[in-house]
C-alpha cells in the first residue's frame, strides 16, 4: 500500500511536470487537480485527529507560511538561495529518522530521539525550504526573459512550495495531536 502511495505522489508530480502550461493550459491544470487529489488522499487519514485540531493546525500552518513567504519576499536578494545544499543533508537526515523511528520503539531514548527530529526537525527543516522556494520562485520569475525559448511555468515554479506547506501542516498536526497529552 505505501508502494503505491509513494508511486501515486511521484506519478501525478511527473505528471504535472512534463505537460506544458504554454502549448495546454487545460491538460496542465487538469493535471495538476490530480495532483492535489492524490496528496489530499494521502493527507486524509489526518482526519481522524478530529476538526478542531486539524482546524487549529491550518491556522498555525498559515501564520508560519504567510510570515516565512513575507520573511523570503522582503530579505535582500538571493539571501536564501544559498541554502539549497545544507538543505539536502537536512533532508537525509529527517528521512533517515523517519525510517528509523518506523523501526524503533517510541518509548526507547533512540526511538523517542529519531521521532523528535523526523517531527521537529522536519517542522524546522520545511520552514527553511519555504524560505528557500519561495526566493527560487522570485528569482526565475525576475530572471526570465521575456522572449525567451522556456516560457514561464508557474504551476512549476509553485510545486515546492505547495509540497512545502504540506508537509509544515502535517508537522504541526502531529505536533498538536501528541501535545495535550500530558496536560491535566
Amino acid at each position: 500500500a505505501i508502494g503505491a502511495t509513494f508511486a501515486a505522489m511521484i506519478g501525478a508530480g511527473m505528471l504535472v511536470r512534463t505537460i506544458s502550461y504554454e502549448n495546454n493550459p487545460v491538460a496542465k491544470h487538469a493535471a495538476w487537480m490530480l495532483h492535489s487529489g492524490v496528496m489530499g488522499a494521502v493527507v486524509a487519514p489526518l482526519a481522524f485527529l478530529g476538526g478542531p485540531l486539524l482546524i487549529r493546525a491550518a491556522w498555525y500552518t498559515a501564520g508560519i507560511v504567510g510570515g516565512l513567504s513575507t520573511v523570503a519576499m522582503c530579505a535582500p536578494s538571493e539571501k536564501f538561495l544559498n541554502m539549497g545544499a545544507p538543505l539536502g543533508i537536512g533532508l537525509g537526515f529527517v528521512i533517515a529518522s523517519s525510517i528509523g523511528s518506523m523501526f524503533l520503539p517510541p518509548t526507547s531514548a533512540l526511538g523517542a530521539g529519531l521521532y523528535s527530529v523526523a517531527v521537529y526537525g522536519g517542522l524546522v527543516l520545511f520552514s527553511m525550504f519555504l524560505l528557500y522556494d519561495t526566493q527560487v520562485v522570485i528569482k526565475r520569475a525576475e530572471t526570465l526573459p521575456l522572449y525567451g525559448v522556456v516560457k514561464y511555468d508557474p504551476i512549476n515554479a509553485c510545486l515546492g512550495i505547495y509540497t512545502d506547506t504540506l508537509n509544515i501542516f502535517i508537522r504541526v498536526a502531529t505536533m498538536l495531536a501528541g501535545g495535550g497529552s500530558g496536560r491535566k
